[in-house]
């Protein structure tokens, strides 16, 4: 057979993956809704200082990967309980494809009742974030999302806010509470924006944080000290929802800096104006 000849190779869509995202993403919620009508059973133990899992981040991972696994065997996997516990993502066949994983976004929130959580599911390529899905089982609304595609609540389309005046506008921020090396930076930022906004919103789960600021519920989001699995999936909804996604201080780094700062492009510039002085030299 001849080169010419030879059967060509069909790489999956985008779309194809954005459907696995939102199809992994939703693996966990029959488990969390269940789960989080009796939170007195929970076994809790701590990672950190202020860094809590148990066993339904466990289960809610399992489920997750198992449907990672079984479809795409050679993808890589970043998941955040395996990670703390090894160190190190998952292994694929040596696929350039890597999904990054929260399987329980906002546990602090999930221990003590509040219902403000969401599973986060991801993919990056050589090309950086391909696919992503957040899903608040609570409220069952799935945000998904896939690179070209635009972003959906639900499967209808959705925008960043087109708010320019910081005046007009509700933005959201998750405190640190891992490093505080920072603090006192965001605590600069943090009194620009009190100062120069509608309102600030904290809610405890930046997954959802940046779903929301996609959507149009807030206008914008910042936060400093996260992981890749905290950003990864509402990253791509802003940018696929028409807005801007940079570090604190403008590059284009956040996942590997933990830091970002979201919204649409009307407003970006001028919370850039807040929070790049606050965290620079």
């Amino acid at each position: 057979m001849s080169d010419h000849d030879a059967p060509k190779t069909t790489l999956p869509s985008p779309s194809s993956f954005e459907e696995a995202a939102r199809e992994a993403a939703r693996r966990p919620g029959e488990l969390l809704r269940r789960r989080f009508r009796d939170t007195s059973r929970l076994q809790i133990e701590s990672k950190g200082l202020r860094d809590f899992v148990t066993e339904v981040d466990r289960e809610a991972e399992d489920r997750v990967i198992g449907y990672l696994r079984g479809r795409f065997p050679d993808h890589r996997v970043l998941a955040e309980e395996s990670y703390a516990k090894t160190g190190d993502e998952m292994k694929g066949g040596g696929s350039t494809y890597r999904w990054i994983v929260d399987p329980l976004d906002g546990t602090t929130n999930f221990i003590h009742g509040v219902p403000v959580f969401a599973v986060s599911v991801a993919l990056e390529d050589d090309s950086g974030l391909l696919a992503a899905a957040v899903y608040d089982p609570v409220h069952d609304e799935m945000f998904h999302a896939c690179r070209g595609g635009g972003a959906r609540l639900d499967g209808e389309p959705i925008h960043c806010s087109d708010v320019a005046d910081p005046n007009d506008a509700l933005i959201a921020t998750g405190f640190p509470f891992r490093d505080f090396s920072r603090a006192a930076a965001y605590l600069r930022s943090f009194e620009g924006f009190m100062r120069t906004t509608a309102g600030i919103r904290r809610a405890g789960a930046a997954s959802l944080d940046l779903a929301f600021t996609a959507c149009g519920r807030y206008d914008g989001f910042w936060e400093v000290g996260l992981h890749p699995w905290d950003l990864a999936a509402g990253a791509l909804l802003i940018l696929e929802a028409g807005g801007r996604v940079t570090e604190v201080v403008g590059g284009d780094g956040f996942l590997e800096s933990g830091e970002i700062l979201a919204a649409g492009t009307a407003l970006h510039g001028a919370m850039l104006e807040v929070t790049r002085p606050a965290f620079g030299p």
